[in-house]
């Protein structure tokens, strides 16, 4: 019978991507059937009370808690993961400015140490992280703010009051930035040129900006703003200031903005000021259907013709997959399962398969779910949205939330192609291949075709050629970029019709 334990660490804060980091150590120890660690927000109580991680020791915790909940399959492993728990919180952290322990307990005392200091980077609970922002605001530095759970009108007021001052408010929900050729949480590493980016699509920007690296050209600042920007309550104002931004800056010659389906009224407000604009502009809003665009600008499909239209040249064709076993393995399935860690991938997908009349399944299973008894249609799943990652991490972290239902569309005889992403970069995964590959190697010969796709660069950590040649060694096709990928399964599914 499995143990729930729980230590609360009093007044103890730390940023959620260290918590998800360490809470993935901890998932790796033998008997550890789940970790998590959460500040105790009310919000974060309910997510890990859900999740069956909450013992009476958590239940009485404040915001300003930090709860490590361990579920075990006995008391000493418990008990082991507690310890090492413990020992990778209590690890000190180096200023690599001054060699020597560096604990700031505030914003205004991490000002003091690094005056020069004009962005904070701010990865707080919900509950907290407006207040945060505000702080950094006024000490007149933009702020980029990766916390979700943030009220929308909390939003709209930092946003006006950042436009008021001339900063940039990049979030809430911001995962994604490379500002000035630094890479911010979840990024790539890629060159600096002459192509600046807007996106509210944390993947959508991780998409684009290897693409765009891959054709030759650089980045001179890929902006996030947070999934909410281009909806009516906050009318674009992060994306806005954006443009202003890279309009100004004389390294970028052309902007690219980024999006899911945006409000039409806030889409027809900011290609006014596009209009405006003496630079030229590739547009893409995943999903959005059509708008009338001004002669400096293109409304692109995918992600990968934004990337394709910004640089002035087209990314390699696609080569086919289909050999003669190809085509007998996947002949009489009709379906496409695609698990996708990129929320903005998965739209893409949904576009292009919407676009050739494919019909994608709305009632999408939950893990565990019985995958025979879906639906004769298309699924399409975006394993980082709420559903998937309560009291886990996001799958960029740890894509072995992608597991169970990966183990279980392999066997699935009605399904002829799974479609997979895999998102390396800061942040992600050091080794998000071999989470499908292991599964691959003890497969039955007649599984699905497995089409992925790799967002990245080989200057990333992981090596994008690395994690390439791990996924084909393992029988998977590897397609150019996820719109290829996406391409790709539709054409192997017409054949076997």
């Amino acid at each position: 019978m499995s143990i729930v334990v729980n230590q609360v660490r009093m007044g103890l804060f730390l940023d959620s991507v260290v918590l998800m980091q360490i809470s993935r150590s901890l998932n790796a120890l033998e008997g550890v059937e789940e970790a998590a660690l959460m500040i105790g927000t009310p919000s974060n109580v309910v997510i890990l009370e859900d999740a069956g991680l909450l013992s009476d020791a958590g239940r009485g915790v404040s915001g300003g808690d930090l709860v490590i909940a361990i579920r075990a399959s006995h008391e000493m492993a418990a008990k082991a993961a507690i310890d090492e728990a413990t020992a990778l919180l209590d690890r000190p952290n180096f200023n690599p400015f001054q060699g020597e322990a560096f604990l700031p307990r505030t914003l205004r005392s991490a000002r003091t140490m690094m005056p020069t200091a004009n962005l904070a980077l701010i990865s707080v609970p919900g509950d907290f992280a407006a207040g945060e922002a505000r702080k950094a605001l006024r000490l007149g530095m933009n702020v980029m703010l990766f916390s979700d759970n943030v009220p929308i009108e909390e939003e709209v007021a930092l946003k006006r009051e950042a436009d008021q001052v001339g900063l940039l408010m990049l979030g809430p929900d911001c995962g994604t930035a490379i500002i000035g050729g630094v890479p911010l949480a979840f990024a790539n590493s890629v060159p600096r040129g002459d192509i600046g980016l807007v996106g509210a699509s944390g993947t959508g920007l991780q998409e684009v900006s290897p693409l765009v690296s891959r054709l030759g050209s650089g980045i001179s600042h890929a902006i996030g703003v947070g999934g909410r920007d281009l909806t009516d309550a906050v009318g674009g104002r992060g994306a806005l200031a954006a443009i202003r931004l890279l309009t100004e800056d004389a390294a970028t010659r052309h902007i690219v903005l980024l999006s899911k389906a945006p409000s039409a009224v806030v889409a027809e407000r900011i290609l006014e000021v596009v209009a405006e604009t003496p630079k030229t502009f590739s547009l893409c809003f995943l999903g959005g259907g059509s708008f009338p665009v001004p002669a400096n600008s293109k409304l692109l499909p995918t992600l990968k013709s934004a990337a394709e239209h910004a640089v002035g040249r087209p990314l390699e064709e696609h080569a086919s997959c289909l050999t003669l076993p190809v085509a007998a393995r996947v002949a009489g399935r009709s379906r496409i399962y695609g698990l996708f860690t990129g929320g903005s991938l998965a739209a893409e997908a949904q576009v292009i398969f919407l676009e050739r009349g494919e019909p994608v399944a709305s009632n999408a299973p939950v893990p565990g779910a019985d995958l025979q008894g879906t639906c004769d249609k298309h699924v399409l799943l975006d394993l980082g949205d709420d559903n998937y990652t309560r009291g886990r991490p996001h799958p960029m972290i740890e894509p072995e939330i992608r597991d169970g239902l990966l183990r279980a569309a392999l066997v699935d005889a009605t399904i002829a192609v799974i479609l997979v992403d895999v998102v390396i970069g800061y942040g992600a995964h050091g080794d998000p291949a071999a989470s499908i590959t292991h599964l691959l190697d003890g497969a039955p010969a007649d599984r699905p075709l497995v089409i992925a796709s790799v967002t990245g660069t080989d200057n990333d950590p992981q090596i994008r050629a690395s994690q390439v040649h791990c996924l084909s060694a393992a029988g998977a096709v590897v397609a150019p970029s996820n719109a290829d990928a996406a391409l790709l399964a539709l054409e192997c599914v017409a054949t076997s019709r």
